[in-house]
């Protein structure tokens, strides 16, 4: 199973407060781990909401609002896509993660499942998934 495990921002995270070296050379180290064992397949911070936007979606049209943005606790910091047989392992590697060592402001990450093929059941027709396999082949092509 593919899950998206993500990162909440804080207030530091919102302030661009950087991590410090020691922060940066654990969780480089917990990154190294998850490579090894096949479970990383992708991974990176965020910068700050001040340095994004938000496009609104609406009837009437489309509207983009630029950052920052107030609830900092619906705010997501950074993020992995991992590669687990199941949710638990997912929870267990996570526990590993070197956030919040030096007991600074809490850390809150989410871990949520990635929808599979047979999750849409006869809605994704065969020509459907074929364009997908396409789509996906052109993607690993470009990068």
């Amino acid at each position: 199973m593919k899950v998206m495990v993500l990162v909440k921002a804080t207030a530091d995270t919102e302030a661009g407060v950087m991590a410090t070296r020691d922060e940066i050379a654990a969780m480089g180290a917990f990154n190294e781990e998850l490579v090894k064992a096949g479970i990383m397949l992708a991974g990176d911070g965020l910068k700050p909401s001040s340095h994004g936007a938000r496009v609104r979606f609406a009837a009437e049209g489309r509207s983009v609002i630029d950052g920052p943005f107030a609830e900092t606790r619906e705010l997501v910091a950074g993020f992995w896509v991992w590669q687990v047989r199941s949710l638990q392992e997912a929870v267990e590697w996570l526990k590993r993660a070197p956030f919040n060592a030096g007991g600074g402001s809490p850390v809150e990450v989410e871990i949520r499942p990635f929808f599979e093929a047979e999750d849409f059941g006869d809605a994704f027709t065969p020509e459907l998934q074929a364009q997908e396999q396409r789509l996906r082949e052109q993607i690993d092509r470009n990068n």
